[in-house]
């Protein structure tokens, strides 16, 4: 957890697009694709909100997952400020990924056996709204950005799902995130951890899915 997200195709995902610079777009482009919208999945390029060489908003192509022993892509919030892979991303390389929910599988303990099993899948987001604000940390791997998702314990009504969620912000505190000087752990009482679930349906398109809508 978390390893898969959706983006919806709409305006406001065409205008985070837009504000990619285009010479990073090219970049990454030799080798990957931006995946503009979609179902994102680990090793994906992406849409992600973190701050320019003033610490103002901006969007850049990121890549999901560092390439350490093996490829991370979460990181716990209770320990990524003493790990050395997360420590100076904590302190100040913190970015937003904007997503329009994520999949989370359930997880089963088989009575018998004591063995943990895949259950349903489910769609996950913010209650109420088209774009949910996932946090992760992001690091400058030859001069190209590559980001993780932050994960913490889940609210109650979601625990039966899995035993963690990403790290989920009201849009208020995007920018008091990214922002390099700030203090994460003073930003991160306010994480939204009760958000809108639903199995998820197949064979049905993704935005027809969720009943709220």
């Amino acid at each position: 957890m978390c390893c898969r997200y959706y983006v919806e195709s709409s305006e406001r995902t065409r205008e985070l697009v837009a504000q990619m610079p285009p010479s990073l777009r090219s970049r990454w482009e030799r080798t990957d694709a931006v995946k503009k919208s979609g179902e994102i999945k680990p090793t994906d390029v992406a849409p992600v909100i973190a701050p320019n060489s003033r610490g103002e908003r901006a969007v850049y192509p990121m890549k999901w997952g560092y390439a350490l022993s093996s490829l991370v892509i979460n990181a716990r919030v209770e320990s990524a400020a003493s790990k050395p892979s997360f420590a100076d991303g904590w302190k100040s390389h913190r970015c937003i990924i904007p997503a329009t929910y994520y999949y989370e599988w359930e997880h089963l303990k088989d009575m018998r056996t004591g063995k943990e099993k895949t259950g349903d899948k489910y769609i996950l987001q913010t209650k109420g709204k088209e774009t949910t604000y996932l946090c992760g940390l992001y690091r400058i791997i030859g001069e190209l950005p590559y980001f993780v998702i932050l994960t913490r314990q889940p609210g109650e009504s979601i625990r039966f799902i899995h035993d963690r969620m990403p790290l989920i912000l009201p849009e208020e505190y995007i920018d008091d995130w990214i922002k390099p000087d700030s203090v994460p752990e003073d930003i991160i009482g306010n994480a939204i951890t009760d958000p809108f679930f639903e199995k998820y349906k197949e064979g049905i398109e993704p935005a027809e899915q969720l009943s709220f809508l």
